[in-house]
């Protein structure tokens, strides 16, 4: 079937080739004349709604459609993925390439399809990333998160972290908010030094090891990481070691307070671990005082890690 533009075009090549009048070709091609002289007039509500993906796309600029659609929804926009996508399309603004996910199980009993984060603190996981400044110098970033809540606990960067490092910071967190029950992570240097084993063993934690060259059975840290490097890393040139740490704090306060996150309901990871109303500790509390969050947020979203 022709729609009634394509139609208008064929009416406009009779006329313009044949030399016939509007009324005789829009007869012979069965194209009303009143659709054929039509005026095509974009609603003002299209037009506010075209200014508003334009001014998140600027600011978002590595959110696609669904983002930018999230973000909407939480100015109060009333609208649906389907229609912003059209006008995402219309308006010609970049789709990010669609990226084939490969979801593995593992064979790791300590990996975080198997063993899974129940509770607010129940577990944290983090993993190195590694930048560089403009004059070439090396930056190492450490986020560590939260795997129920998402939350990005820390976000530290220095040109060398050592264990005792690692157990510095690790001090720092647990005095804000209290100890995991688990921490998991890859087998660095780092992690399975006997400063940080013997530290968290005095802090009544357990580490869950992924098996070696098995990234995927880490999925928070790596798909915290890979964002991290696409909408911060890859967008800023940090002049000196103390530029990076003054920006790596503002996407951390932007990832937790201001980012909507799909596997939350479109929730922050600061407005979700809010719900949960419990103690970090003991644990044995925090099950219960979690249980009011499951009818807001459905628990079968858990899982997802984007």
């Amino acid at each position: 079937m022709v729609g009634p533009a394509r139609k208008r075009e064929a009416v406009k090549h009779a006329q313009h080739r044949l030399g016939t009048s509007e009324r005789r070709a829009c007869a012979s091609l069965g194209q009303p004349r009143s659709t054929q002289r039509y005026q095509g007039c974009r609603r003002e509500a299209d037009a506010r709604l075209i200014k508003a993906i334009r001014r998140i796309a600027r600011r978002e600029t590595r959110a696609g459609y669904r983002g930018v659609t999230r973000y909407l929804r939480r100015e109060g926009w009333p609208v649906n993925v389907k229609r912003v996508h059209r006008l995402w399309k219309q308006e010609g603004l970049k789709v990010p390439a669609k990226v084939r996910k490969r979801r593995r199980l593992g064979e790791s009993a300590n990996g975080a399809q198997r063993r899974r984060a129940e509770r607010i603190n129940h577990v944290w996981s983090y993993d190195f990333v590694w930048d560089q400044t403009e004059c070439g110098r090396q930056l190492k970033w450490l986020p560590i998160l939260d795997e129920h809540t998402r939350e990005c606990l820390a976000l530290e960067v220095e040109t060398s972290i050592t264990a005792r490092d690692v157990v510095r910071i690790l001090e720092r967190i647990v005095e804000q908010r209290g100890a995991p029950e688990f921490i998991r992570s890859d087998n660095g240097p780092e992690f399975i030094a006997r400063a940080v084993k013997a530290w968290m063993s005095e802090k009544g934690m357990k580490t869950l090891y992924i098996e070696p060259g098995a990234p995927w059975e880490n999925p928070y840290s790596e798909s915290f990481n890979s964002r991290f490097r696409d909408e911060f890393l890859n967008l800023e040139v940090f002049g000196s070691k103390l530029e990076a740490k003054v920006l790596g704090g503002e996407h951390r306060e932007k990832y937790n307070h201001h980012r909507p996150h799909s596997s939350l309901g479109d929730l922050t990871p600061a407005e979700f671990a809010a719900r949960c109303l419990a103690p970090l500790r003991p644990f044995d509390s925090v099950e219960a005082a979690c249980a009011a969050q499951d009818s807001v947020i459905n628990p079968k979203h858990q899982p997802n890690l984007s």
